[in-house]
């Protein structure tokens, strides 16, 4: 993946991108690469819009004041941990390559992916 990559959340309203910073000075097509660090909030992982999970505190307390309606809030991501499970054949500046099959966790509940990778051919020498 690179930056630019689109990604959605499984409680997300709308796709979010990805944001890669040119840290590893690895760049694919002009873009740099990701690697399984590339997780950080707001920095790395945009926001998905509006929020559905009722394990997300803002959700939960919206749809308690709405009579237990459901009521999305806005997204923060709060993904803590890396992507799972990385490439570890591909190393991007010592670290393992994330590709269109890694996933992403959302400490309120939600599953990220990949829906375009904004890379879509490896070449080999």
């Amino acid at each position: 993946m690179t930056n630019g990559a689109v990604l959605q959340c499984s409680f997300g309203a709308a796709p979010g991108a990805l944001q890669v910073l040119p840290t590893n000075r690895v760049m694919t097509n002009s873009a740099p690469a990701a690697t399984i660090m590339d997780h950080v909030p707001i920095v790395n992982i945009s926001s998905f819009g509006m929020c559905s999970s009722p394990a997300n505190p803002t959700v939960a307390a919206a749809t308690a004041a709405a009579l237990g309606v459901l009521t999305p809030m806005p997204c923060v991501p709060a993904t803590v941990a890396p992507w799972l499970p990385g490439v570890p054949t591909v190393l991007v500046g010592a670290l393992p390559a994330v590709d269109n099959t890694c996933k992403l966790m959302c400490l309120w509940a939600g599953v990220i992916q990949v829906a375009a990778p904004g890379q879509f051919t490896v070449m080999t020498p």
